[in-house]
């Protein structure tokens, strides 16, 4: 049959395995230094890797190909934990294929027994009802991790027209991971948010008084955090919610980070609102390579 799939230009592709993550069906693997697509069954054609990919290698064409096959495809998720399966199912949702998202809920109920998660835990968000929700796993203590408790620091000896000590920090909140943080927390209302690639803070020795003062911090790995779908949901509920004045993006000026900047740009989207955005890259040796507002 002919269908829409992807093709990835290996003469543009330089290996940087940024896609590699971001195809939840496990469709694409790193092979001899290149993205390459290694089943046309596991590809549905929705090319959620496109817009991960820094070099614009990854395209979507209209060939013969084998049907997608959800059944496959669920196996191998489950396989690989329950923050891959729900990262899989949200993203056949936010594309509304519904009837595909069916079959792997129908998979999952029928193997309830066999899952080392809760299905309730992996449903996307629009299809929390088709099974009751569970108890809250991973707590400490039978309450929630106090080290993810929300909470708001008052700088006041730092004023927004002298400069603090470069030792002290500027950080005015907690917590700052994206996957901890809460998009209904008070201190976003209103504020000049940061996104920052981990690396951001370790390469440059100023990043309190350049980057983060006078701005609300989330902090994510475009290449190595897990579930990266939630980010977006996480950054649009963000969005919808805060009234956000102004969002600052920095990454690291290596090739995987620029997904972030995508991340961002999708949520923005997904949220329905257009928040000026400037795009910060830092060099490894810590200086500011570029700063720019991003056409939106």
């Amino acid at each position: 049959m002919k269908r829409e799939i992807i093709n990835i230009d290996e003469d543009l592709c330089n290996g940087c395995g940024v896609c590699i993550p971001n195809c939840h069906e496990g469709a694409l693997q790193m092979i001899d230094g290149k993205a390459r697509l290694i089943s046309d069954l596991m590809c549905d054609g929705l090319g959620a890797c496109i817009g991960h990919c820094p070099q614009g290698a990854i395209t979507i064409e209209k060939r013969e190909a084998a049907p997608y096959d959800e059944l496959l495809v669920i196996k191998d998720m489950v396989k690989k934990g329950g923050n891959t399966v729900k990262a899989h199912l949200q993203h056949l949702a936010d594309y509304k294929q519904d009837e595909f998202v069916k079959q792997g809920i129908d998979y999952l109920k029928a193997n309830q027994d066999k899952l080392d998660f809760s299905l309730a835990d992996v449903l996307p968000t629009n299809h929390k009802e088709a099974v009751a929700p569970s108890p809250e796993k991973h707590h400490h203590g039978g309450h929630a991790c106090p080290g993810s408790a929300m909470r708001e620091m008052k700088r006041d000896n730092i004023a927004s027209n002298t400069e603090a000590s470069p030792q002290q920090s500027t950080l005015e909140h907690w917590p700052v991971q994206l996957h901890l943080a809460n998009p209904n927390a008070p201190y976003f209302t209103g504020a000049d948010l940061l996104i920052a690639a981990d690396c951001t803070a370790f390469s440059m020795g100023d990043f309190h008084q350049r980057l983060l003062k006078g701005k609300k911090l989330v902090i994510a790995c475009p290449k190595l955090d897990s579930n990266q779908q939630s980010y977006i949901e996480k950054l649009a509920s963000i969005m919808k919610t805060a009234n956000l004045n102004t969002i600052t993006v920095a990454i690291m000026e290596v090739p995987c980070c620029s997904s972030l900047t995508h991340t961002i740009l999708k949520a923005m989207q997904i949220s329905g609102k257009k928040i000026p955005l400037k795009q910060i890259i830092v060099g490894i040796d810590g200086e500011i390579r570029t700063q720019e507002w991003v056409n939106l």
